[in-house]
């Protein structure tokens, strides 16, 4: 229960930095209308391969891939722009929406091939899970999850220590090891914190129901809105949490002012040595 309460702690600093620079807010829409925009520009090529997802040719699958690294480029470079921002500001600086586009821009040579190696490896479970029936669905799922606690850091660390991929990756799960150990309570809070947060969604639909038909187009409408602030809210508190969670691990420093080390403390238990 300590740790739940903790979680909303941390998520309250996140927002506190959040509402300290709303613009950060634009970058999860701007994601958003960038992914859909590329998303849609490849319905045509996937056309011209003469392919369909029931019976798919080799070239179907190359242009497939090619829209996930895409996709994953999109997701990633806004990604940057957020951790890029929030950096900003939790050291002292006052960050506009330039400054973070800007800060994504100049890491554009670790973004592609970040990119790419996030494309092959969500390409890979993907495989792993439709073509392994009930193991490799739990083998996947157990793989996805290990590769995404261990790359959590990855951004801050390409984004504040300007090294490649390949290191950034080795770096952020030394940072797993030496401050996480086992406990993603945080991690797991934060959906929680998502969840709760969408709950009105379904009150809104429920209402329109209640008033008839026109009243159910005008609550699905308000459902649908406030659904895509919360995910535009929680996209913005996740970045600014990882950068965060990376200073402190790095320097066990109050970052900003927003934070106390002890909300770190409490969220993640550092694995117990064995036993002899």
């Amino acid at each position: 229960m300590s740790k739940i309460k903790n979680t909303f702690s941390l998520a309250g600093s996140s927002w506190s930095v959040l509402k300290a620079d709303k613009a950060l807010l634009v970058l999860p829409l701007l994601s958003g209308i960038a992914s859909i925009i590329v998303a849609l520009s490849f319905l045509f090529p996937l056309f011209l391969t003469g392919g369909t997802t029931e019976d798919p040719t080799p070239l179907t699958y190359v242009v497939l891939f090619a829209m996930y690294i895409a996709l994953a480029f999109v997701t990633i470079f806004f990604n940057t722009a957020l951790v890029s921002g929030a950096y900003q500001r939790l050291r002292g600086g006052d960050p506009t929406l330039a400054s973070a586009l800007g800060g994504a821009a100049a890491k554009l040579g670790s973004i592609l091939p970040w990119a790419i190696a996030s494309a092959t490896v969500s390409v890979l479970l993907q495989l792993i899970q439709e073509r392994g029936g009930a193991a490799g669905r739990g083998v996947a799922g157990a793989a996805g999850l290990a590769w995404s606690m261990v790359t959590f850091l990855v951004v801050p660390v390409f984004v504040i220590e300007d090294i490649g991929v390949v290191a950034a990756v080795k770096r952020s799960g030394a940072l797993f090891k030496q401050t996480w150990g086992e406990n993603v309570t945080a991690r797991v809070g934060f959906g929680l914190v998502g969840f709760l947060l969408a709950l009105p969604a379904l009150l809104f639909v429920v209402a329109g129901f209640a008033l008839g038909s026109i009243g159910a187009g005008i609550g699905i409408s308000l459902a649908v809105v406030w659904v895509i602030a919360v995910t535009m809210v929680m996209a913005a508190l996740s970045s600014i949490f990882q950068t965060a969670l990376y200073l402190h691990a790095t320097e066990q420093s109050q970052p900003g002012g927003y934070f106390e080390p002890a909300q770190f403390q409490q969220a993640f238990t550092p694995k117990a040595a064995a036993t002899p």
